[in-house]
């Protein structure tokens, strides 16, 4: 067992993006802006496009907007690509606008999924879209992806069409919907594209731009990592394949020992006698499946399960009438779906759609190879404008007022220094869809586009708003050897503590700030991007270099809850993590001379979570002073595991069992119960003060009623409006519109120029307090 490994997937190089021959068009040059009507491809030359992209976003030519970065990459291998932005979705015409793309379609639903875009967690309609131009709503279907997919397919038949982004990467095989509480059939059938790219799809779409160029059938491109597609029975492409029923993967055996994320790699193998670095392992019990088992088609002589060749071997899932009518078997299949993502080990997974003559078998390849540092450089260092497109600019060219573009504003003055998150959590989409393996920028490439933004961007007044990523503090951090990085298979490298094979040092980091920072023309570098303040803990040096230099006052970070049973639902860590990190805080802050405060982020309504568990989180703030402006419902995204967990009630990262033997999931369903965690996590509310009192009485907590410091909520009620301002509109309490039940000190925390109230717990949004001397809102 102590033999090395099989690290090929790794070891081998995957063929970088740069190495392919340019397609002819490359003469051409680069656009200012990819075009996005023919007047545009006339004065480009063009007499057509190799390749249109339609998205959901207004169309923004900056790294931070996948379609741009999409169409950049492929103009930099010389194809034609032109944007179809937020068409109207009633007839195929809009989508003619730029004439028949001669190889293929690129469809995406936009940077946010259009159901989380379009919908409250409490699946109300939002009013706004953020990145559209004036924040205007409705500027895109429900279910984008599926809709913009059809009016291709109407527009010009026999155009493949190849789908990509978040909202297709999520749905790629059968998965609970929350939005109709049903479990839909993958993406890939009911949008009927001919190939679905999902993850970071630069490596794939490069790889199949130029194939399909080449004039290779997109039905025979089957072999591309990172990308989904339907399979007929019979289909000769399949041949050569070994097929695994998933009960194999996930049940008593020697199989799957490291995806127990209550212990570390080496505890699983030293628990065993063997060493951490194995590429194969035993795995939790999956118990009393009860599933007929398919026939495993594995050639004479090869051996367990352990020793099948991994790149030619395909796990077979309950299929989607299965998983539709058993939540038991959804667990399950959402479980073996995790334990396949590394792209080290992760094996094929195949998922049965239709019986008799709808039968289809949708096909997902293993997660793409990611990309190495000189290859993000060279993503990053393309040639963006770095701006919304010119269409939508007002009489004087401006994108302020009504032409505003709030998701660009954000990001307008920031830089994306790395992809990837290896944290876990299982209520997050970004382990699935960017990986848990951490693809980083070079310090050259980063400090290039801060000068790109110093020199080149429009009212850039010297702060530069973000330099981070899905999270702030895992640039180039990673695990200690490349061989146990490619066999590992746990969910999480944080949870429930780090593994000690993962690297905590920040001084990459800390030597990137120093050197944004002592550019000429920039007076700050803020931090954004949310804080994995458990990792930070680990380098005291990092966390001083934060707070004395790039905290603008304010920092926001995610304990998400302080109770036991939710954290190990969300592998998140205990709050004493978030005490340490608190105290770091306040020590340098003070060293510095500096008032600021930290941002805690909490969730309501988590599976795991109890009301209880709330009521004692509310209890935490009340005690600790602060007061929550904005409140984060629990959002059952697709594929997530907590999603898995509010439709099965099972807890898939402790295994899945039909008997006793299965932990059972509180999970929170229905308006006045979701109503009462939110309300719990605003005890401060006098509107939330009715329905706070009668549930502390029915939960045998009176004694937390009554007027003194001691207790969470008065006898008393004022008047109220019973109102809540929506989080994505104006997501503060106004000052000068405050409570009558409000203090004098209180007051003065909310608006009018006063001192912040110490511990008052706003958001990053619009809901900052004044900073001390300064008339008018904090930002």
């Amino acid at each position: 067992m102590n033999a090395p490994i099989d690290v090929s997937f790794f070891a081998r190089n995957a063929k970088p993006l740069t190495s392919y021959r340019p397609y002819w068009a490359k003469r051409f040059g680069v656009a200012p802006f990819l075009p996005m009507s023919r007047a545009e491809m006339e004065q480009l030359g063009w007499d057509s496009c190799d390749i249109v992209l339609v998205t959901g976003d207004a169309y923004v030519d900056h790294p931070s907007f996948g379609m741009a970065v999409i169409g950049r990459v492929l103009e930099a291998q010389g194809f034609r690509v032109g944007i179809i932005a937020q068409p109207d979705w009633q007839s195929a015409e809009p989508f003619k606008a730029l004439g028949r793309p001669n190889l293929f379609w690129g469809v995406t639903a936009g940077n946010m999924d259009s159901m989380i875009n379009r919908y409250t967690a409490d699946r109300k309609i939002r009013s706004d879209d953020a990145y559209t131009p004036g924040d205007v709503g409705g500027k895109r279907p429900d279910r984008a992806a599926i809709v913009y997919s059809q009016r291709c397919r109407e527009a010009y038949k026999d155009v493949p069409i190849v789908l990509g982004g978040i909202e297709g990467s999520l749905r790629r095989i059968a998965h609970y919907d929350y939005w109709s509480d049903k479990v839909r059939r993958s993406i890939v059938v009911d949008a009927k594209c001919d190939l679905l790219l999902y993850g970071n799809a630069e490596r794939a779409l490069v790889e199949v731009a130029h194939r399909i160029a080449a004039r290779e059938p997109i039905e025979q491109i089957t072999d591309v990592r990172g990308t989904a597609f339907v399979r007929r029975p019979g289909d000769p492409t399949a041949e050569g394949w070994i097929e695994l029923d998933s009960t194999e993967v996930d049940q008593p055996g020697h199989v799957e020992d490291h995806i127990n994320p209550y212990l570390t790699t080496s505890e699983q193998a030293q628990a065993q006698g063997q060493s951490c670095s194995k590429e194969e392992g035993a795995s939790a019990p999956m118990g009393d499946l009860q599933v007929k088992p398919i026939t495993i088609h594995r050639p004479q002589g090869t051996g367990g399960v352990a020793k099948l060749p991994r790149d030619r071997t395909v796990i077979r899932l309950p299929s989607y009438e299965q998983v539709k009518s058993d939540p038991v078997l959804y667990a399950h299949a959402n479980r073996v779906l995790h334990l396949e993502t590394n792209p080290g080990n992760a094996r094929a997974l195949v998922q049965a759609h239709g019986e008799g003559t709808t039968a289809r078998d949708v096909w997902i390849n293993p997660p793409p190879i990611p990309l190495t540092t000189a290859e993000m450089d060279h993503v990053f260092d393309l040639p963006y404008a770095r701006g919304p497109h010119p269409a939508y600019a007002d009489e004087h060219g401006r994108h302020d007022g009504s032409t505003k573009i709030p998701a660009w504003e954000m990001i307008r003055f920031s830089v994306n220094i790395m992809r990837g998150c290896f944290g876990g959590c299982t209520f997050c989409s970004i382990t699935e869809h960017e990986g848990r393996i951490i693809q980083s920028r070079s310090e050259d490439s980063i400090i290039k586009e801060v000068e790109d933004i110093r020199d080149k961007v429009e009212g850039f007044t010297g702060v530069i708003s973000d330099l981070g990523g899905p999270t702030a503090n895992m640039y180039r951090l990673g695990c200690r050897s490349p061989a146990i990085e490619a066999a590992c298979r746990k969910p999480s490298c944080v949870y429930p503590g780090i593994c000690q094979n993962l690297t905590t040092n920040h001084d990459p980091l800390i030597k990137i700030y120093r050197r944004a920072r002592a550019l000429k023309g920039i007076k700050k570098i803020l931090i954004g991007s949310g804080l994995r303040y458990d990792l930070a803990v680990k380098s005291p040096e990092y966390v001083k270099e934060l707070v004395q230099h790039h905290v603008g006052g304010y920092l926001k970070i995610a304990p998400e809850h302080t109770e036991g049973g939710p954290l190990s639902k969300m592998m998140k860590p205990g709050i004493g993590s978030y005490d340490k990190f608190k105290a770091l805080f306040e020590k340098y802050s003070e060293e510095a001379g500096k008032k600021q405060f930290l941002i805690p982020y909490f969730i309501a309504a988590h599976p795991g979570t109890s009301d209880e568990d709330m009521m004692n989180l509310a209890i935490w703030l009340k005690k600790n002073g602060f007061r929550a402006d904005q409140v984060q419902t629990f959002y059952p995204s697709p594929m997530a595991t907590a999603t898995a967990m509010y439709h099965s009630n099972l807890n898939p990262l402790k295994g899945v069992h039909r008997d006793e033997r299965a932990e059972r999931v509180d999970i929170v369903r229905g308006e006045k119960r979701r109503r009462l965690h939110k309300a719990f996590l605003r005890y401060h509310d006098p509107n939330n003060w009715p329905l706070l009192r009668d549930a502390l009485k029915a939960m045998g907590r009176a004694d937390l009623i009554g007027n003194g410091k001691h207790h969470l909520i008065p006898t008393f009620q004022p008047m109220t409006d019973g109102s809540y301002q929506s989080a994505r509109k104006k997501n503060s309490t106004p000052g000068g519109r405050v409570a009558s039940a409000m203090s004098n000190a209180e007051r003065s925390g909310s608006g009018g120029g006063k001192e912040p109230v110490k511990g008052r717990m706003l958001t990053q949004h619009t809901g900052l307090p004044p900073r001390p001397g300064v008339k008018g809102k904090g930002r």
